[in-house]
Order: C-alpha cells, then sequence, then structure tokens
C-alpha cells in the first residue's frame, strides 16, 4: 500500500511537471507593438557594445536576419538607404543575425557591407527573447525602449513613405 502511495505520488508530481511545461510553450514571449523591448547586450561587429536600454537616446531599428535567408538579403539595400538617409537624424539600425557559422558570416559581410550597425547572436538568444523564429523581423524602438513598430518579412525600408514614417519618429 505504501508503494502504491509512493507511486500516486510520482505520476501527479510528473503530471504536475508536464502541465507546467505545456503552459509555458504556449505562453512564449511574444512581443508586439506597444510592449516594453526585451532588453539584451551584444558586442557589434564594430566592438561596440549595444544593449536595447543604451543605444545614445536614439530611435532603434532592431532587424533579425540571416545569410542563409534570401528575404533577409533582399531588404539589405533598403536598410542600407535607410542608415545612410536616417542615421545622421538619429536613427540606430542593428542588424542581429543568427547565422551559426561564423566565418560564413564574415565572408557575407566582407562581399557585401554593410552601412548599419550590425552583430552575431548564434546562440538565438535575443530572437527568441523577443518570439522571433522567422526572418527577416524587424522592431521599431523609442528612446524609452517601447516597441512602436513591429515588421513581419521584408520591408521596402528605402521607399519615400517608409523614410518619412521612421523620419517622423526621430
Amino acid at each position: 500500500m505504501k508503494s502504491d502511495r509512493i507511486l500516486k505520488a510520482a505520476l501527479a508530481l510528473m503530471m504536475a511537471a508536464f502541465c507546467f511545461a505545456l503552459y509555458n510553450s504556449l505562453h512564449e514571449t511574444v512581443v508586439n507593438a506597444g510592449d516594453r523591448a526585451p532588453d539584451f547586450s551584444i558586442r557589434a561587429d564594430n566592438g561596440k557594445s549595444v544593449t536595447a536600454r543604451e543605444y545614445g537616446g536614439k530611435l532603434l531599428l532592431l532587424n533579425f536576419w540571416a545569410t542563409w535567408c534570401p528575404p533577409c538579403i533582399e531588404e539589405i539595400p533598403g536598410l542600407n538607404e535607410m542608415a545612410r538617409q536616417l542615421g545622421p537624424k538619429g536613427l540606430v539600425i542593428l542588424g542581429v543575425s543568427v547565422d551559426k557559422d561564423e566565418a560564413a558570416y564574415k565572408q557575407f559581410l566582407a562581399r557585401n557591407p554593410l552601412a548599419y550597425l550590425t552583430a552575431r547572436d548564434p546562440e538565438q538568444n535575443i530572437n527568441l527573447s523577443y518570439g522571433t523564429v522567422q526572418y527577416p523581423e524587424s522592431y521599431l524602438i523609442d528612446r524609452n525602449g517601447k516597441v512602436i513598430e513591429k515588421y513581419i518579412s521584408v520591408q521596402p525600408w528605402s521607399s519615400p513613405q517608409m523614410i518619412q514614417h521612421v523620419q517622423s519618429l526621430l
């Protein structure tokens, strides 16, 4: 009889652990416009440390991408143009790559110079804290750390409408 109670207790404990794991997986973090941006710290390719809270009090465009992602590559020229036009006016663009292969990442950047700040997060800690698992995905974050806009998939970054919209937030 004692062994029955131990077995029942073990089963109850396992069921509780299963329910907790199921609940946790169904309630993953997904950051949307209006939410506070999760903080992070990453060393950019230029050697500077960047966090979501400390990027010089400027508007931050956080772009998650990868060198093996065709839609990500497609939007790089637009991001380069936006960086050229709005960087001097106070926009910081940070492209966070989820590439695991450091050599491939560095070769890509050598062949395709980017006009904005880049960093590599091969463990995917930052994008997962935002709930981002498909690329590209971008977040426009204001000076107070609030997500103003969330952009899913390729965006027309260099279009006059997009430039004007982002410039109005500076």
